[in-house]
């Protein structure tokens, strides 16, 4: 693995050298978009939408819409907006994990110790541990700031990067029902939770449609048709006045 960002860990007076890697990779198939007469790839070209000629990246600014006008960002702008870019991931308070709603959490990453720091890593990984509690702070990776928490995972340090609050979308205008459930109807959704509960194995999910897809692509590139599943789509809904005796016919 190739390190994306080598920096320090700030743990009150205490520096922590550190490589930051990415933790996860990408489980879909890489498809290339082409031209389906002589499947040639489709390349993209930078167009001005008025002149339909193809502008040069020197010419390439960005600019914000602000009140039906365009005002265009140079370089300085950026610099002067640009957190004050350390190379440290200060950790500014110490949480409960439990504290953060999922909805915060964001890209994980493997953090490796450097040289001369493997004392420190493994004393703030082994404090973390016995408090069961995480280091929440921010740091700037390629010009941006993120706010993320510090944990224990599988005998080494592990950064989860968080959205911050404005990121989480208003859902008021959304229609959230709140309808009244008999306890029967509870008693029985209860039971069938119950019975179809189970210790969480990641292990036992793949993912079955790039799986699938791979093979479909195998068997055409030897000439061979491909052979799709048939998938059990059209469920119908359950009305209110079914509910119980959908839900018996479950436990049953």
């Amino acid at each position: 693995m190739r390190a994306i960002w080598t920096g320090t860990i700030g743990f009150g007076l205490v520096n922590i050298p550190i490589k930051i890697f990415s933790a996860i990779q990408n489980s879909q198939l890489d498809l290339d978009m082409l031209d389906r007469k002589d499947q040639s790839n489709i390349k993209f070209k930078r167009v001005n939408e008025k002149t339909g000629k193809e502008v040069e990246w020197d010419n390439i600014v960005k600019g914000y819409l602000l009140k039906d006008k365009y005002v265009v960002l140079e370089d300085a702008d950026f610099e002067e907006a640009l957190p004050e870019k350390t190379k440290s991931i200060d950790l500014q308070t110490f949480v409960k994990e439990d504290d953060i709603d999922s909805i915060y959490f964001d890209t994980p990453y493997y953090l490796e110790v450097q040289k001369g720091g493997e004392k420190a890593y493994s004393l703030l990984r082994k404090a973390l541990e016995k408090t069961k509690m995480v280091g929440l702070g921010t740091f700037v990776m390629r010009t941006t700031e993120n706010l993320a928490i510090i944990r224990p995972y599988e005998g080494m340090l592990l950064l989860n990067k968080l959205r911050f609050e404005e990121e989480i979308r208003d859902f008021s205008d959304l229609n959230i029902p709140n309808a009244k459930i008999s306890k029967g109807e509870m008693d029985m959704a209860v039971s069938l939770i119950k019975q179809h509960s189970s210790d969480f194995d990641i292990s036992g999910y793949k993912n079955e449609y790039a799986t699938e897809l791979l093979k479909i692509i195998k068997q055409k590139s030897k000439g061979k048709r491909a052979s799709i599943r048939k998938l059990n789509v059209d469920k119908e809904n359950t009305k209110a006045s079914e509910l119980l005796a959908k839900l018996k016919a479950s436990l049953g």
